[in-house]
């Protein structure tokens, strides 16, 4: 049994990457990496959106895969659903043919809730993405507490991805959520090793969107990645649209930096996943390269600009004590073990 669409139509070190040293001799500055909490694995503070793949032919999406492997992104990002009839898990798997595997980190999704429909989507993301293993699989955009408690409770589908676990296919599991209501009740049931979350600084600063699921994070040790971290909200009405997207990207260069300090500035965050069109990731690489925590006055002028923005989500219950200390915590102190 599937879980519903959120929206219908939404379809080591950077040495050890190809190309990478490149980047350093010219004085391009490298992507930093954080670890994944207690995996032993790092990833780059900027993973790779396939669901941008759609937006272009097979010689395309192998040319911004291989792009992306040497500039030092080798995270991927990849579902099922994004595209028609798993179109971007084919482009990926194509895409990344003759790379050694151990070169990159895939992750994948699952919308199934039981455990034998969940089977066979997983071996089947397997063959299409032309791989043995994920290195992260995740149940894909859980919503209610209902939903939640039938994945992960008797004959669910965590019971077909523990089992992978077992048998190598699955090396780390983690979720999507869209609401705070379904994240809490998955970090509650289960030790995932990620949480992927709408963490935004419009949807912080105007609803508190975003908080306790950030917070609830950081006191069970799950690594959070952001989704959406580039959004300015929802189109405002009569503005041009630059992309035909359901909520509006940023655009300007300073917005970028601003929006990357601070969300790379929160306890636990490990990675983001850009808004899936080719400019908006390179956007997105260029801000993450420039990297420093968010001063005080940046701060200030990213809540501006908050202010002028429509939040896409909806917010749960906040305890505003706890998440407002969030950026009070010494950098030492968010990632003891962080590597770059």
């Amino acid at each position: 049994m599937k879980r519903r669409t959120f929206l219908a139509g939404v379809g080591g070190t950077v040495g050890a990457i190809a190309g990478a040293t490149d980047i350093v001799s010219t004085g391009i500055a490298p992507i930093a990496r954080r670890p994944l909490g207690k995996t032993g694995r790092t990833l780059p503070i900027v993973g790779y959106p396939c669901l941008a793949l759609k937006n272009g032919d097979q010689k395309t999406a192998t040319e911004q895969l291989r792009r992306a492997l040497d500039i030092g992104v080798d995270y991927f990002d990849v579902a099922p659903s994004y595209g028609k009839d798993g179109e971007c898990e084919i482009k990926t798997g194509e895409g990344l043919k003759g790379v050694p595997r151990e070169k990159y980190f895939i992750a994948c999704k699952t919308k199934e809730d039981d455990a034998k429909e969940g089977r066979i989507e997983l071996e089947r993301s397997l063959k299409r993405l032309n791989t043995d293993h994920f290195d992260l699989y995740q149940l894909h955009c859980l919503q209610r507490e209902d939903e939640v408690k039938q994945a992960l409770g008797p004959g669910g589908v965590l019971e077909m991805i523990l089992k992978a676990k077992e048998e190598g296919k699955v090396r780390h599991i983690g979720f999507s959520a869209h609401t705070s209501e379904a994240a809490l009740a998955a970090m509650d049931g289960f030790d995932f090793d990620s949480c992927m979350f709408p963490i935004n600084f419009v949807e912080w600063f105007k609803t508190g969107f975003g908080r306790e699921v950030a917070d609830r994070a950081l006191e069970k040790g799950v690594s959070l990645i952001s989704i959406k971290p580039v959004s300015r909200g929802l189109w405002p009405e009569g503005v041009n649209k630059t992309y035909n997207w359901w909520y509006r990207p940023l655009e300007e260069e300073n917005e970028y930096q601003l929006a990357m300090d601070w969300v790379l500035s929160l306890p636990g965050m490990v990675s983001t996943l850009p808004t899936s069109y080719f400019d908006v990731f390179d956007k997105t690489v260029a801000a993450a390269r420039q990297y420093r925590p968010i001063r005080p006055a940046d701060l200030d002028s990213l809540k501006t600009i908050a202010q002028s923005c429509t939040p896409i989500f909806k917010p749960g219950p906040i305890d505003e004590k706890r998440a407002a200390a969030f950026l009070d915590l010494p950098e030492d102190q968010r990632y003891p073990s962080r590597m770059s």
